[in-house]
């Protein structure tokens, strides 16, 4: 424990999914919500307790626990729903149970669809998640997955969705990424897979993983899916900077099909110690500072990506326009897998990842990239200066590498 803290404490942190939750959020995991079992969801009772202090909330999901004395648990959970409604101004229905984003996704797949059902997501090696269709992965085992691209450049290629649609004719349609550092158009693809399914004779479910971007879409910098995606998951500790942990975000309409498909389908008791630190994460995305910490995120990942294309190097896309972007090695640095330089700037105590890239020729656990994103170190203060200064001590090192 105190070594893990030590390297926190003097290391570069630029894995684009990692964060530094405040102390509040941290507290809030060792209170006594961490001891007790809540399987099932609050009670009819706590529910109209809550709308009493808050009246604007409407109950959509399952109510009922299958164990007692958990009227507090029950006002907890509540208000964590409530306060994500805020953060993201949606009337969605929120399930803050998931234990993680790759649990979320599996419960939103579980609630309308069935295994050998077709899913259109984004392929892997063009910076998709696991959970979006990885043969090794359950999502890759229980479904039919199907795969749209980029472009020659890198960019989602949003006519590709279009005829992917009317070729495969998927129940679901995932939008989303872990690698990607460009806006995705969420409007556009609404428009896609309603005009598509006006030709297939059915509208795709549109599911939208957000986890990436939820602290920007919260902070105001990224376009949201509120309003044209029929669900909508997330983590709470990547740009949001909570604790680690999934939600779920569903049209009314859904609710109780993705409530039963968390519980009792996929978990068992809800971490409530988990909940309550996602609760603080909330209020503090609700905050004007939050709003100024998201600005900063992406001004810091654009000056860091442009120094890198100054110095020669080859960024996805040319740029960024989110926390993240990624430095392709196959063409100007051919003798170099993203393996190799991950555990080079480890040593100088650089923390970032190897990472695919756009057809990609190597395997997974090699690679011709490495992503990086500057979440962690701008929670520590981190300016555009800083960043572009750690951008050429990452330069010095590769170019010492043999």
């Amino acid at each position: 424990m105190y070594d893990e803290h030590n390297r926190e404490e003097h290391c570069v942190e630029l894995i684009a999914s990692e964060n530094y939750p405040s102390e509040a959020v941290r507290a809030a995991l060792a209170t006594p919500f961490c001891m007790k079992y809540t399987e099932g969801y609050p009670s009819k009772e706590a529910i109209e307790e809550f709308q009493k202090d808050f009246p604007d909330y409407i109950h959509t999901g399952n109510t009922g626990r299958y164990y007692g004395r958990t009227k507090f648990f029950d006002l907890l959970e509540l208000y964590c729903r409530y306060m994500w409604q805020k953060v993201f101004n949606t009337d969605y229905h929120v399930n803050c149970q998931p234990h993680s984003g790759s649990s979320a996704n599996m419960e939103v797949y579980a609630s309308v669809l069935e295994p050998g059902d077709t899913i259109l997501s984004m392929s892997l090696q063009n910076g998709a998640h696991l959970t979006h269709g990885s043969p090794v992965n359950f999502s890759g085992k229980l479904y039919n997955m199907v795969f749209y691209g980029v472009d020659s450049d890198g960019f989602i290629d949003y006519e590709d969705i279009f005829n992917k649609i009317l070729e495969y004719k998927p129940k679901m349609v995932v939008v989303g990424a872990s690698a990607y550092s460009r806006i995705i158009d969420y409007s556009l693809i609404r428009e896609i897979i309603d005009k598509a399914g006006e030709q297939i004779g059915f509208t795709p479910y549109m599911f939208v993983d957000m986890a990436h971007v939820a602290g920007l879409i919260a902070g105001g910098v990224h376009p949201s899916p509120f309003g044209y995606a029929d669900f909508v998951s997330s983590t709470t500790q990547k740009s949001l900077r909570g604790n680690r942990g999934g939600l779920i975000f569903c049209k009314p309409e859904y609710a109780k099909k993705v409530d039963s498909a968390v519980f009792p389908y996929a978990q068992g008791g809800s971490l409530m110690n988990e909940i309550a630190g996602k609760a603080v994460t909330a209020e503090e995305a609700l905050r004007p500072e939050f709003k100024t910490y998201a600005q900063m995120v992406v001004v810091n990942a654009k000056a860091m990506a442009e120094e890198f294309v100054k110095m020669g190097y080859d960024v996805v896309t040319g740029g960024t326009d989110n926390h993240m972007f990624l430095l392709d090695f196959s063409k100007t640095h051919p003798n170099l897998t993203g393996k190799m330089v991950q555990d080079e700037l480890d040593k100088h105590g650089i923390t970032l990842n190897k990472n695919s890239v756009p057809n990609e020729q190597r395997s997974p656990m090699q690679t011709s990239g490495v992503r990086i994103g500057t979440p962690a170190q701008t929670t520590l203060g981190y300016g555009p200066d800083d960043f572009i200064k750690v951008a050429h001590k990452i330069d010095e090192i590769i170019k010492n590498m043999k």
